[in-house]
């Protein structure tokens, strides 16, 4: 079961909801018991069932979890690294920097309309 959210436009609560049941669905797929995992995990079993149910868990039972999971390589792509610049990611990438507008065509004088064109 895939959950499609818009991480751009959806409520914290839809995004809480969606990262929990993509936890669960990755468990389930590793044929891995709530009580195992929370086990590895070092979390209660009822913090499992509300991550299955898609509840808010804590920051600190979601990262315990991503780690038994061996999920924690994905952790890193949450959020950039600040020490980066995008300018930086640019040079990285052996390209150059390009200007956020196009070169402008040249366009015909402008004219108010109600003027009659020369004949």
């Amino acid at each position: 079961m895939t959950h499609k959210v818009d991480f751009a436009t959806s409520s914290s609560q839809a995004l809480i909801e969606a990262l929990c049941k993509r936890l669960d669905e990755i468990r389930l797929s590793r044929n891995i018991s709530q009580a195992d995992l929370a086990d590895e995990a070092g979390v209660s079993r009822s913090t499992l069932t509300r991550l299955a149910d898609g509840q808010s868990i804590s920051l600190d039972s979601f990262i315990r979890i991503m780690q038994a999971l061996r999920l924690t390589d994905h952790l890193a792509a949450l959020l950039p690294d600040p020490a980066v610049r995008p300018v930086d990611r640019v040079r990285l990438d052996g390209g150059e920097r390009q200007r956020a507008s196009s070169k402008r065509s040249a366009t015909a004088p402008w004219a108010w309309g109600d003027t009659e064109p020369d004949a």
